[in-house]
C-alpha cells in the first residue's frame, strides 16, 4: 500500500514491505520509481528486514513539480524518511541516489548505519576523448544527450536499451511502458532532465564525511563510463580507508538490481552479515 510522506516542497511516496526488522531504504535512479525494485524487495523482506521503496521528488508517485531535483535535496527527502520511519536504516541507492545516500550518511550519521551504492554517482566526472572509443559508452551518451535536450521518452528509450545489455527482466516490456506513462505525465520529464544537468560534486565533498560501512556494486558493461571498475575503485578510494568495498557483476549494466537481482540480494545480505559481525 502506497504511503505519502509531506516534506519541505512536495510529498514523497513510499512503501514499506515487512512488518518488523531492522530498516533498508531503497531510492532508484533518475527517469524511474521504487517498482525498480521489484524484484530486490521481496528477498530482503523474507531476510528478515523492514523494507521502505521510496519515488524519489519528481518521480512515480511523489509529486512532479520541486523546486530543485539536486543529491542534497534528495538527501534531505531520504533523511526526513528515515526520521519518519523510525530509523537508523540501511540506505540503499542507485545511480543519483547513490550520491544522496553518501550525502544523507555523511550528515545524518545517526540515522544511517550502512550505506549500498548501485552504479552511484557519487563522484565530479571527468571524462576523456578516448572514452567514445568504448561502443557502449557511446550509445549510452547518444541517449542520454538526447533525453537531455529534446526531452524525449524515446532517447530515454533509447538509452535504457544500452543500460541493460543482455539479461532484461521478463517483464521488461511492461516496466518500459510503466516508465514511458509516468514520464508522459505533466513535469515528470522535467523532473528526469533537472536531476540529470545536477553535478555530483556536492556527494563527491562528503565521500571523506562518510562514518559508516559502503557497499559499492558495479556491472562489468555499465555504458556511463568506460571503466565502471575504474569509477567503483574511485569511490571506494575517496572514502575514508577501510570503509568502502567494492562488488563488480560480471554481464550487468546501469542497472545490476533488475538485471541481476538475486546477486544483489546476496551481495547486500553478505555485507550487513559483515557489518553485524
Amino acid at each position: 500500500m502506497t504511503e505519502f510522506l509531506t516534506v519541505d516542497g512536495g510529498t514523497l511516496a513510499y512503501q514499506v514491505t515487512g512488518a518488523s526488522g531492522p530498516l533498508i531504504v531503497l531510492a532508484h535512479g533518475m527517469g524511474d520509481s521504487r517498482d525498480a525494485y521489484r524484484f530486490v524487495v521481496p528477498e530482503l523482506a523474507r531476510a528478515g528486514y523492514r523494507v521502505a521503496a521510496v519515488d524519489l521528488r519528481g518521480c512515480g508517485e511523489s509529486s512532479a513539480r520541486w523546486p530543485s531535483y539536486s543529491r542534497t535535496d534528495i538527501a534531505g527527502d531520504l533523511i526526513a524518511l528515515i526520521r519518519h520511519l523510525g530509523g537508523p536504516a540501511v540506505l540503499v541507492g542507485h545511480s543519483i541516489s547513490g550520491g544522496a545516500a553518501t550525502i544523507a550518511a555523511a550528515t545524518a550519521p545517526e540515522l544511517v548505519t550502512a550505506v549500498v551504492e548501485l552504479a552511484p554517482f557519487t563522484r565530479k566526472q571527468s571524462y576523456k576523448l578516448g572514452d567514445l572509443a568504448v561502443p557502449r559508452f557511446r550509445r549510452g551518451l547518444v541517449g542520454l544527450l538526447g533525453t537531455a535536450l529534446f526531452g524525449s521518452a524515446r532517447q530515454w528509450r533509447r538509452y535504457l536499451e544500452v543500460a541493460y545489455p543482455g539479461r532484461r527482466p521478463a517483464d521488461w516490456d511492461a516496466s518500459m511502458a510503466r516508465i514511458e506513462a509516468m514520464l508522459r505525465e505533466p513535469g515528470r520529464m522535467t523532473a528526469l532532465r533537472r536531476m540529470g544537468q545536477t553535478p555530483p560534486v556536492d556527494a563527491g565533498a562528503q565521500l571523506a564525511n562518510v562514518r559508516c560501512p559502503v557497499l559499492v556494486v558495479e556491472g562489468t558493461l555499465d555504458p556511463d563510463w568506460a571503466s565502471p571498475r575504474a569509477e567503483g575503485e574511485a569511490v571506494v578510494a575517496a572514502l575514508p580507508s577501510g570503509l568502502g568495498r567494492l562488488e563488480m557483476i560480471d554481464g550487468a549494466g546501469h542497472y545490476p538490481h533488475a538485471q541481476y537481482p538475486a546477486e544483489v540480494v546476496t551481495m547486500i545480505l553478505s555485507f550487513l552479515g559483515s557489518v553485524r559481525a
